[in-house]
């Protein structure tokens, strides 16, 4: 197995494709080496080292990949959301202590503003007319002298930072053997060849973009043809240019992608595609299912979160082996389900757990986080996924929620998944997330915003008279509130958290 970024481009052929994107020629694996001992040679020349940290703030696109895999095999990437206010940018680069901030040659905007206010090194990329797809030259006035040696399997090639949804953010470092341990495992997973092609939407300021599109398909002597980002309206006319084998995405993008399906069923079958790949949020069943049938290719779903370098679980390659529903098999580290207040192990309904070489080795500076997520049992270091849920008699994994988020409806316990599942069996509902409002007397009530299909004429009272009719009555939604549009995190996905006060509904609770 691969320990380092660095071992990721060796043995791939120097005339293969390995990176592209709109309009661009492809940069083969010579030009990514040549690009990374450049990279490698200017950052020393500024004093950064495999030790120092750089946060990286650039848009969606082939220099952003690109970028974090060759500084990742200098020094530690840190990449961050171009959408940051600058008070943002000023918790982020201070919370990681970053010795440099990579923008682009024209960025005058909020991380350069906090960067500069802060004293960092300041490093320009600029990209020369007529290059290939990801390549770029850095400068800065930055100058010194640091230790060359490349990063080992033990240093930090990654940080991210959590959601921070309910509490201050964690910073989750990743090792280099953590990143090439989890690029194997999907490789693996997806049965990933050079024949391969991924066309990634996906931010690449996020741990599912960087690890299952960008650093598995090199991993595996692919291609990647980087989007600028994800624009349904733009989706097959880039799957058309881009002539990918597979793309992977989260639930809401594949959902706004069968909405405008229909209308390119033409680039749908002079595209084929081997499989679509959906992690980062439960994919619902029916989406599923209609993937199957719109692409006529399986539908893998995987499970990953930023802890575990991605990916921990996912469903089987093979055609008719995918469940709708479930997250799929353990896919990479040992999978259990621990007691959810009790460092055990047990068997049925729990809090999924996770030990394996993609996992980290903990947050940094935080060891209250630490103690509370970290617990040893049979000869094992197990992390706590913060996830509800139970493998089945095949072994596949079922989640019920994450721990947070299930709803406490006067003791009685209810899944958003669940009833998400069920409303999406109305037809006239194409979007829905359950979530949590607040009530005075239950503790908790149990509401859900919906999307509608175009024209549809169905009400509040009909949605709740439906799930009355599908489950039972402490499971039925109390308020129903149809949008436009769900609200959605900075990755795509809907967050539950938060969403009454989101939607201004606490105080009517």
């Amino acid at each position: 197995m691969h320990t380092t970024m660095r071992a990721l481009l060796n043995g791939h052929a120097d005339d293969s494709p390995a990176i592209g994107a709109p309009d661009r020629p492809w940069m083969d694996y010579g030009g990514l080496r040549t690009l990374s001992a450049e990279v490698a040679a200017a950052l020393h020349g500024m004093g950064i080292g495999a030790s120092d940290r750089v946060a990286i703030v650039l848009p969606n696109g082939p220099e952003m990949a690109t970028a974090f895999v060759t500084i990742g095999q200098a020094a530690t990437t840190a990449p961050l959301n171009p959408a940051y206010k600058e008070e943002e940018y000023d918790f982020y680069l201070s919370d990681l202590n970053a010795k440099a901030l990579v923008v682009m040659a024209d960025d005058d905007g909020p991380a350069l503003a906090a960067a500069t206010k802060s004293g960092m090194a300041i490093i320009r990329l600029n990209v020369p007319e007529g290059a290939p797809a990801g390549y770029f030259e850095l400068t800065s006035d930055a100058k010194g002298s640091t230790d060359t040696t490349a990063p080992t399997a033990d240093n930090v090639a990654l940080i991210l930072h959590t959601s921070g949804t309910t509490s201050r953010p964690k910073i989750v470092p990743l090792l280099q053997s953590n990143v090439a341990a989890s690029a194997a495992h999907i490789v693996t997973s997806l049965e990933l060849t050079p024949a391969d092609r991924c066309m990634n939407v996906m931010p690449l300021f996020h741990i599912h973009g960087l690890i299952a599109a960008v650093t598995a398909s090199l991993a595996a002597g692919a291609s990647i043809w980087c989007a600028p980002g994800f624009n349904a309206l733009q989706f097959f006319a880039c799957m058309k240019e881009a002539q990918p084998t597979w793309y992977t995405a989260v639930p809401t993008m594949h959902q706004a992608i069968l909405s405008r399906a229909g209308r390119n069923a033409e680039t749908i079958a002079e595209t084929p595609l081997r499989f679509l790949r959906s992690s980062s949020a439960s994919l619902p069943a029916q989406v599923m299912v209609a993937l199957n049938e719109t692409f006529n290719a399986p539908v893998v779903e995987a499970y990953g979160m930023t802890e575990a370098a991605h990916q921990m679980a996912c469903n089987p390659l093979a055609s008719g082996t995918q469940k709708p529903g479930a997250v799929g098999i353990p896919a990479g580290p040992q999978m259990k389900i621990a007691h959810e207040t009790e460092n055990k192990l047990i068997e049925g309904t729990g809090e999924v757990v996770i030990s394996g070489p993609n996992v980290t080795p903990g947050y940094e500076s935080n060891p209250d986080a630490n103690a509370k997520n970290f617990f040893e049992a049979d000869g094992a270091r197990w992390f706590r996924t913060g996830d509800q849920g139970a493998f089945d008699s095949e072994g596949y994994l079922h989640l019920t929620g994450r721990l947070k988020e299930i709803i406490n409806r006067g003791g009685e316990k209810i899944s958003p998944l669940e009833v998400d599942g069920v409303l999406l069996d109305h037809p006239d509902i194409i979007q829905v997330v359950t979530f949590a409002l607040p009530h005075p007397k239950l503790g908790e009530e149990v509401a859900a915003a919906v999307v509608l299909s175009e024209g549809s004429a169905t009400t509040e009272q009909d949605i709740r008279a439906f799930a009355a009719g599908h489950m039972a009555d402490f499971k039925v939604p109390r308020k129903v509130i149809i949008m436009d549009e769900i609200p959605k995190g900075a990755t795509g996905k809907m967050q539950r958290i938060g969403l009454a006060e989101k939607l201004g509904l606490v105080e009517s609770a």
